[in-house]
């Protein structure tokens, strides 16, 4: 059944309903054979139905994390209402936008229908559905509470997608400063700065030492352009394929990132709240601590507080205090540590630890509003600085034989 699931095809069809009126729609099924009785038992009759040509460019779209967000958000209000579960896949799957998503989700829709529960239906796609999505599933179907953990799913999903948004801002503009300054350099110094520097082959007097450094530049510029551009995009790419294969290099980036004005606290705050926010989810839905770290620990996005969390597991388990090892791993405020201290006390710990991922999110938020503002002043400097440093140095012979005549 799941085979079949996951050989979904869109279908376009046109049929007769109850009342003898013309309808026609678009659907996805195993094949043509299960769309017609599926279509039979809507009390439509079929007259047409064509397979959906694949579109010639694009290919299908992409599944984002903000898809499974939407989806989980989807699932949880259908299951508040009352909709059966395999009808809500179904409503889900053929209202979806995304042909990909429509396809995962009926893929889902047909495991289920084969009697698989959906903690495992789910699993069968760890690329969209991690362990802890999967797990606060099982937790909910174990306790008769599904519903309950969905809308707990929906409501984390929903903050961390909305958490890695403002941290993306956030690493946006000093990007941004970058690339700016680097295109606005690269076309004065091609094609401004060689019009100048025929101007002062008639002038037969020596130039400044900060002209010839410009001219040297662009002839520089001018002839290995092709070698700049090229030199840049591989070690672009080697950058990229370093972060994703070296452990030792993610972890010194994260180190590096972490030190870095301003962005480095906001990379912080952003990892407690991430670690807090996925803790008091998993706490809430009855998941042991020590279990419950691992997922943590992935979900936190930087690799020392990965370390410290993995550390902490190890604590914990061999009868450790939360709030003591926290201390020791020397990665958390005294405030975060206090009220995972209170929490543990009166037994609120899934409570104390919402609060305190609700305090950082919105310090990133704080942050990131600040960021912005700060920068857009300081992209004005930086542009400022490089644009007029290149036209003061090509001014510079010009004021130079102004004051010699």
């Amino acid at each position: 059944m799941a085979e079949q699931a996951t050989q979904t095809l869109t279908f376009t069809w046109e049929g007769l309903d109850r009342q003898g009126s013309r309808v026609k729609g678009e659907s996805q099924a195993s094949n043509e054979t299960a769309l017609k009785a599926d279509l039979r038992r809507q009390g439509i009759n079929p007259l047409k139905v064509r397979k959906k040509p694949k579109p010639l460019f694009g290919g299908q779209k992409k599944i984002t994390p903000k898809d499974i967000a939407i989806f989980a958000r989807q699932l949880a209000t259908m299951m508040a209402a009352g909709v059966p579960l395999v009808q809500s896949f179904e409503i889900i799957g053929k209202g979806h936008d995304n042909p990909s998503m429509a396809k995962l989700v009926m893929a889902v829709k047909g495991d289920v229908e084969g009697g698989t529960n959906l903690a495992d239906a789910l699993s069968k796609h760890p690329q969209h559905f991690d362990d802890l999505f999967c797990n606060l599933v099982n937790a909910g179907e174990q306790s008769g509470a599904l519903e309950t953990l969905l809308d707990k799913i929906a409501i984390y999903k929903e903050k961390t997608e909305e958490l890695k948004a403002k941290v993306k801002k956030a690493l946006f503009y000093p990007a941004a400063v970058v690339v700016v300054a680097f295109i606005v350099s690269a076309i004065l110094l091609i094609f401004v700065v060689p019009q100048f520097q025929e101007l002062f082959q008639g002038f037969g007097a020596d130039l400044p030492a900060f002209t010839l450094f410009v001219i040297n530049l662009s002839e520089f510029m001018q002839k290995w352009w092709v070698l700049v551009l090229l030199g840049i995009g591989a070690t672009a790419y080697a950058f990229i394929q370093g972060k994703k294969r070296s452990a030792s290099f993610r972890r010194f980036l994260d180190m590096v990132s972490l030190k870095i004005p301003v962005v480095g606290d906001i990379l912080r705050k952003s990892a407690i709240a991430r670690f807090a926010r996925t803790m008091a989810t998993m706490f809430t839905a009855g998941v042991p601590l020590v279990e419950a770290m691992e997922s943590v620990a992935g979900a936190t996005g930087n690799a020392l507080y990965h370390e410290g969390t993995l550390k902490m597991r190890d604590d914990v388990a061999t009868g450790m205090q939360l709030q003591q090892s926290m201390r020791s791993t020397e990665l958390f405020p005294n405030m975060v540590i206090q009220m995972v201290a209170i929490g543990e006390e009166s037994g609120s710990l899934d409570d104390m630890l919402s609060k305190v991922a609700d305090f950082y999110e919105a310090e990133v938020d704080n942050l990131v509003d600040g960021l912005s503002s700060l920068l857009e002043p300081l992209i004005m400097a930086v542009l400022g600085v490089v644009v007029g440093g290149l036209v003061i140095a090509m001014y510079l012979p010009i004021f130079k034989l102004g004051s010699v005549v």
